[in-house]
């Protein structure tokens, strides 16, 4: 497996069955920083609804919030490995740990190219030929995740989740979309387009609002509504991931991590490339620190592993961010960034556009 090559969202199996996700692109030369996401029933048991999933390979249970992570450190703490450049243990798998790799790309191409057995793989192959038809891509550009992927969907409840290759592929789908949005006669909506989209969901973040959330969700276009032929409107997400030929790997094992302390303040952005993609990089030009530490007005980037917070702001516009300062120190040089991730402060961090709901 030394020579395997994996990106974000592609999956991991393990001999266990536990399924990872790839996480980024950053990784060491022997091992993929990952997400654990599913594991068979006869290993973990859920009680919460939403967890539970059958099909072909059985029945298997899905992680929220941080049970993957107690689950690991309880049962497989060899799937908790160092990250050397932040000192500490995340999840991960060692190369000789995997036992297969699921792609999205391949497993679409079987999807859209096999009779559909049911109503879901029948959206699916109508997502994708009403996208590819507008926005001159092709299947090649798409890629499939989620439960999907892994052929333990359930046909009346399961989402769509799909893959886009490439910045200017993906910068392709959100221009389709937004025109399949303004047409009546389309089959898609904007996920969010009314507050409805937040109406059921348990709201925790404490700087960010939920109609702020749905403000910023709702420009991003890569979260749409499909109505389907049975009459069933599928949350179908399009989801950024790089091309072979964008992935550049920051990993190094003589460069080191160190935390500096909370910080809140303004910035401008400068750079927003790599803003829909996890993780998101920011470019910036500090201009007010909120709270916190001066040596945040030398911070050059922000850093997001928080979905919510992908492709947030656009390059020139003012943004109020709040989460962790770091210094990163490689062998060539050094310099500050403010990284928003898991961490025990997690629903507290923030990025925004503050006027954009003027």
């Amino acid at each position: 497996m030394a020579t395997l090559r994996l990106r974000d969202r592609d999956a991991i199996v393990t001999k266990e069955n536990l399924v990872f996700r790839v996480l980024g692109y950053w990784h060491p030369s022997d091992a993929y920083f990952c997400d654990v996401e599913y594991a068979p029933e006869r290993i973990f048991v859920s009680d919460n609804p939403k967890a539970f999933r059958k099909g072909e390979p059985g029945v298997f249970y899905k992680f929220y919030e941080d049970e993957g992570w107690r689950f690991l450190h309880n049962r497989f703490p060899r799937y908790l490995i160092l990250h050397e450049m932040l000192q500490k243990k995340v999840v991960g798998v060692d190369h000789l740990n995997i036992s297969e790799v699921r792609k999205p790309g391949t497993v679409l191409e079987k999807l859209v190219c096999c009779e559909p057995k049911d109503e879901l793989l029948t959206a699916v192959q109508d997502v994708v030929e009403k996208t590819t038809q507008h926005s001159g891509l092709s299947i090649a550009d798409f890629g499939v995740f989620g439960s999907l992927l892994h052929g333990f969907y359930n046909p009346e409840f399961s989402d769509i989740d799909l893959v886009v290759y490439g910045k200017k592929k993906v910068e392709a789908i959100c221009e389709t979309l937004e025109e399949l949005y303004r047409s009546n006669s389309s089959s898609f909506r904007n996920e969010f387009e009314t507050m409805k989209s937040v109406a059921q969901k348990k709201w925790r973040f404490r700087n960010f609002t939920p109609k702020e959330y749905v403000r910023h969700q709702q420009r991003k276009q890569i979260y749409a509504l499909f109505d389907s032929r049975d009459g069933r409107r599928i949350k179908t997400e399009f989801e950024p991931v790089k091309d072979w030929k964008e992935v550049k790997n920051e990993y190094s094992r003589g460069s080191r991590i160190s935390q500096k302390g909370w910080t809140r303040m303004l910035a401008r952005l400068t750079e927003d490339n790599d803003a829909l993609f996890i993780p998101s990089v920011y470019g910036i030009a500090p201009m007010q620190i909120l709270d916190g530490e001066r040596e945040a007005l030398e911070a050059t980037r922000i850093i997001s592993y928080v979905e919510e917070f992908r492709g947030q702001a656009r390059r020139d516009e003012t943004v109020v961010v709040e989460g962790n300062l770091e210094k990163v120190t490689t062998p060539e040089r050094s310099f500050y960034q403010i990284t928003l991730t898991y961490c025990p402060r997690y629903y507290e961090q923030v990025l925004k556009v503050p006027d954009l709901l003027s």
